[in-house]
């Protein structure tokens, strides 16, 4: 028997436009394999026994159903992907129309049961560390000649020292990284991590909720 429909994941889906007939879809199936429906991060979201299991979203050229541990999930069929090399834990299904989600309903809901498995037996993703990370060769030109804003880095949280790594090393060319680094030192000496509020208006401290663009006009 499927869930409630929450009135908030409803008026989500009445407004989100293009994908909606796609998105209505997987909520239904999302629905029907159990899951309680809420909002989370302004996204229709997925839960058993208040654990998190799919996210729904939208994005230009496709919308999506995305596992919170879905590197765990066997994937047979190579169904899942990553939306980028660096992401950990969560893998996708890519939907560009309602034929793509006909051809693999059953694979949806075995994913989900799937999913729902895993937290019953209270599997982990293994998480990589800080040290797991490589340190960009331009930012340790940096530390060796600017022994306050290394120690200032590494005073950062290993979770905002982790966002800045992935954001140097993204960039493919040197002197991109370079920019970067130079870009973000005011923050870090600061003690904030790459999407934190520095203009102190943000109503979602620490987070940026782009408040800033006031101060901007």
């Amino acid at each position: 028997m499927g869930k409630a429909v929450s009135d908030q994941v409803e008026a989500y889906l009445g407004s989100v436009g293009r994908w909606e007939k796609e998105l209505r879809e997987l909520a239904r199936i999302a629905r029907e394999a159990g899951l309680t429906e809420e909002i989370k991060w302004k996204q229709p979201c997925y839960t058993y026994k208040g654990k998190n299991i799919v996210i729904l979203g939208a994005l230009k050229d496709y919308c999506l159903m995305s596992f919170f541990k879905g590197v765990l999930l066997k994937d047979p069929k190579g169904l899942l992907i990553s939306l980028t090399e660096n992401v950990q834990a969560e893998r996708l299904i890519r939907v560009e129309c309602m034929d793509d989600i006909k051809v693999i309903e059953k694979d949806i809901m075995a994913y989900i049961q799937e999913a729902i498995a895993i937290e019953e037996a209270g599997d982990k993703v293994p998480m990589k560390d800080t040290c797991d990370y490589n340190i960009p060769k331009e930012l340790q030109e940096i530390f060796n000649q600017n022994q306050a804003f290394m120690a200032a880095f590494y005073m950062l949280s290993p979770g905002r020292q982790r966002g800045y790594l992935l954001h140097y090393s993204s960039a493919k060319k040197s002197q991109t990284r370079s920019n970067r680094i130079k870009k973000s030192m005011e923050r870090i000496y600061m003690g904030k991590g790459l999407n934190d509020c520095i203009c102190g208006l943000s109503k979602r401290m620490p987070r940026c909720d782009g408040s800033h663009k006031a101060i901007d006009k």
